[in-house]
């Protein structure tokens, strides 16, 4: 690997591209959970759960889907894409937590 100076925008194109060549090779980043997408963006914009009701529906769905319990549904998913640009490859992924439904024992 030879070192050299960067002097141009033509160099610095060229040594971005080396790097985030490097990057994607030896750091490879998957996408990520679809609520820990959800809650980075609510951070973001300093919402609250209150703000995602037009987006997911009443508050108490709000909270089930924040804490997995419910999936998202195709409306959901194209409502948050829409107003909080949140990419919909994102959540349409599975969870990285798989949801979790409590199954009761069956009597014998």
């Amino acid at each position: 690997m030879e070192i050299k100076p960067i002097r141009t925008k033509a160099d610095y194109r060229a040594t971005l591209k080396e790097v985030e060549a490097y990057e994607r090779k030896h750091f490879p980043m998957d996408l990520p959970d679809p609520v820990e997408a959800i809650k980075f963006r609510m951070e973001q914009q300093g919402l609250g759960p209150k703000d995602l009701v037009p987006m997911i529906g009443q508050l108490n769905r709000v909270y089930e889907v924040l804490s997995r319990k419910r999936t998202l549904t195709l409306a959901m998913i194209r409502a948050l894409h829409a107003k909080l640009g949140i990419p919909s490859e994102v959540l349409i992924r599975e969870p990285a937590a798989a949801y979790r439904v409590a199954k009761r024992p069956r009597k014998a």
